[in-house]
């Protein structure tokens, strides 16, 4: 623990509750204190005290290009300089709405929010406003947000710390959401079945992230389009962490689905506080002020956020890093199950693209039960270790690490090294 790292967060505790703005932060999950970060730099960071990590949280997913991205930094600046935000439209958001419809054919119109959170919360008024039911499933160990109706089984800092719920959400409120396996097909034809005619939407990760990495079984979306469609029920794909992400078109190009609403988040604002929604154009349509539903934000559309957002857009059309991020993913991958091989370490890898996961168990992870089976302990081990030896991994077992364009095959090799001297030490 950093000596200045230590005196903020001691101060941070007495100011904020935990001493932290969002619970995964305070390393509960893995043990000791956070460190302060105060600045970032491609595939680094630094905290507080000076000390250099390769980052693999990448602020949990946003920053495809790295920290302080030139050309993000620019698209600020010039933003900046014309205001911060004006509560009312700008070109900004009409640029960067066009650039998420072009870019996933589900999308026929789309709406700015300033969160994830936000972003699933709408998207669960829409459904059950345009379908009057109010049901809601869900599966288990995704998350999508600190949503009263989605925060029941969730993943993420819920998984991670152990709670199993939360309270303050009325029970009423909490039995109008149903739960399902992720990955499992029967279970998803029952509820459905058992439930006919009262489910608004299924909600989906496509790719989980939330219970650590978990990749759809082939078949799986397929068969949940084919069951909203019979039922008559929404289906919500919720990529605020594999939008622009798992491929251009998010999740939805690489499996070949289609949402009738998707949300997004994280990278759409280049490391600013952003959220959008959108998906078929008669459901948009029935949002205030066109329709009835009601749904606003002072901030939404924040120059800023669009402006981060656009410049990482176009920076990824010009790039196209997509092939080499899998290729840097498969080598980091690969490396870390060698290492823990070699050292007798039982490590599972579960990878979609530039997004990973390392479980501590000998069982394949195909959902939040398996999920559930790794050994939290032993990542808290990895995790100190990797700290100690310079690498910035997420503090808790049940999240994804994440590569940016900025990471080269001599960062990935690096941290392999360090993971085989870490592996090594945590079996003496």
């Amino acid at each position: 623990m950093s000596h200045r790292s230590q005196e903020l967060f001691d101060r941070a505790r007495r100011l904020i509750p935990g001493g932290v703005n969002s619970p995964v932060r305070a390393f509960t999950a893995v043990g000791g204190s956070p460190l302060f970060i105060a600045r970032g730099k491609g595939s680094r960071i630094w905290d507080e005290d000076g000390r250099e990590f390769l980052d693999y949280v990448g602020s949990w997913g946003p920053l495809i290009l790295g920290h302080a991205a030139e050309e993000v930094l620019v698209a600020l600046q010039e933003a900046m300089l014309r205001g911060t935000s004006f509560g009312a439209p700008t070109e900004l958001e009409v640029e960067l709405a066009d650039e998420l419809v072009r870019a996933m054919p589900s999308l026929q119109k789309v709406r700015m929010v300033n969160s994830g959170t936000e972003a699933t919360l709408s998207a669960i008024r829409l459904a059950r406003g345009a379908t009057r039911r109010d049901r809601i499933v869900k599966a288990e160990g995704c998350y999508h947000g600190h949503v009263d109706s989605l925060l029941v089984k969730a993943g993420s800092g819920v998984a991670s710390l152990a709670i199993p719920g939360t309270p303050g959400i009325p029970r009423e409120l909490a039995e109008l959401t149903l739960l399902v396996p992720f990955n499992n097909v029967p279970a998803l034809e029952r509820v459905f079945q058992e439930n006919q005619g009262s489910i608004a939407a299924l909600i989906l990760e496509p790719v989980a992230g939330n219970m650590g990495v978990v990749a759809p079984a082939p078949g799986y979306l397929e068969e949940a389009r084919r069951i909203t469609r019979k039922a008559r029920a929404l289906l919500i794909l919720d990529e605020v962490m594999t939008g622009f992400r798992v491929a251009y078109g998010g999740a939805q190009a690489v499996y070949g689905i289609d949402a009738d609403l998707t949300t997004l988040g994280k990278i759409i604002g280049g490391g600013l506080p952003v959220g959008a929604y959108g998906g078929r154009a008669d459901l948009m349509d029935q949002m205030a002020p066109e329709g009835k539903i009601y749904q606003a934000g002072t901030l939404s559309g924040n120059p800023l956020a669009m402006a981060a957002g656009l410049a990482t857009l176009k920076s990824l059309k010009r790039q196209n890093p997509y092939s080499r991020l899998d290729s840097l993913g498969r080598r980091l991958a690969d490396g870390l199950k060698e290492a823990a091989e070699s050292a007798g370490v039982a490590l599972r890898i579960n990878r979609v693209g530039s997004m990973l996961t390392p479980f501590f168990t000998s069982e394949e992870v195909t959902d939040f039960a398996t999920a559930s089976l790794s050994d939290a302990n032993r990542y808290s081990a990895f995790f100190h270790g990797m700290l100690n030896r310079g690498n910035y991994l997420p503090p808790a077992q049940f999240e994804a690490h994440f590569l940016s364009a900025s990471h080269t095959e001599q960062d990935v090799d690096r941290t392999v090294e360090d993971a085989r001297h870490t592996f090594r030490e945590m079996e003496r």
